[in-house]
């Protein structure tokens, strides 16, 4: 009798599995990963303190105090001060702010631009895949370094959006030809062919058929694209070619490792910022891991 009362729960079971649509899958998928799951938190956590940065953070980030220059944590700096005497914590919250910024708005333009010029790359074919495929190749071949330079020492009063722009336009080509990829090859299912046969227009058939079911490709790719923008900032900052010197990001503060004593002596400075970038990156990656694996059909239930 117990045994088969077992089964038939089992059975409810898994007619209900099957009943639950692939995103409700991923979803359960997705809050089992405990991974994931803090990575998350702490990524929304990191996002929320960088945007209450002027209401949080102790000391205005460029407040200038000559007369504690390069104070260790403690005292009235709980992280201490640099080699211009602004706080650390102050400095470190409003750089979050910075590069998280550049971050999203550098992925969602950088998703946007992609899905549009993959889907119709690989809705279309033919010539039209050849050309925006060729144009793509250009862009990926461009020499990405040297066109930031140029264009951060022609616009250095333009701010943080000028790096936005030219990060932009210059990083979409990785995820169109993801999105092609998949576009081309859901193209051949029997529903996109059907929707095409009715008359569906090439929009529509794009819009309502083969974007939902690229769509787990582009998160992926969206998640991962975060953390490759913020290193990208990093990098560039870092150089001197990022965010203007004047605007407190994460980048610029790691500016100051550049200077050997300051690695030697002051580890206060370079190192905050270090570990704030790691833990960033490592998080959003896990994100993208859980996120992936949450989608693979493959991976346990």
């Amino acid at each position: 009798m117990a045994a088969t009362v077992d089964a038939q729960k089992a059975e409810e079971l898994k007619n209900k599995a099957k009943k639950q649509s692939p995103w409700a899958i991923a979803r359960r998928k997705l809050f089992r990963n405990k991974l994931a799951m803090i990575s998350i938190a702490f990524l929304v956590l990191v996002t929320i303190l960088a945007y209450l940065a002027p209401f949080i953070a102790p000391f205005d980030p460029n407040r200038v105090d000559i007369m504690n220059r390069n104070q260790p944590p403690g005292g009235g700096y709980l992280l201490g001060t640099d080699n211009s005497g602004r706080d650390i914590l102050s400095l470190l919250l409003y750089g979050a702010r910075t590069s998280l910024t550049i971050g999203f708005v550098c992925m969602i333009s950088v998703v946007i631009i992609g899905t549009f010029i993959g889907s119709i790359a690989g809705y279309y074919g033919g010539w039209v895949d050849a050309v925006l495929m060729r144009f793509t190749d250009f862009v990926m071949n461009f020499p990405f370094l040297v066109f930031v330079i140029v264009l951060a020492s022609i616009f250095r009063d333009a701010g943080i959006w000028a790096l936005i722009i030219v990060i932009s336009a210059l990083s979409w080509t990785g995820a169109a030809r993801v999105v092609r990829s998949k576009t081309m090859s859901e193209k051949e299912n029997e529903y996109v062919m059907a929707a095409i046969s009715i008359g569906g227009s090439p929009l529509k058939v794009i819009r309502k058929h083969l974007l939902p079911n690229v769509m787990t490709t582009i998160i992926v790719q969206a998640t991962l694209l975060l953390a490759v923008m913020i290193v990208v900032e990093t990098g560039l900052s870092f150089l001197g070619f990022g965010v203007p010197s004047g605007t407190p990001s994460w980048g610029n503060m790691m500016q100051e490792a550049r200077q050997p004593h300051v690695i030697r002596s002051f580890w206060w400075i370079w190192v905050p910022p270090a570990l704030a970038i790691t833990f960033t990156i490592l998080a959003i990656n896990f994100i993208g891991e859980g996120i992936k694996d949450a989608f693979n059909p493959k991976s346990a239930r």
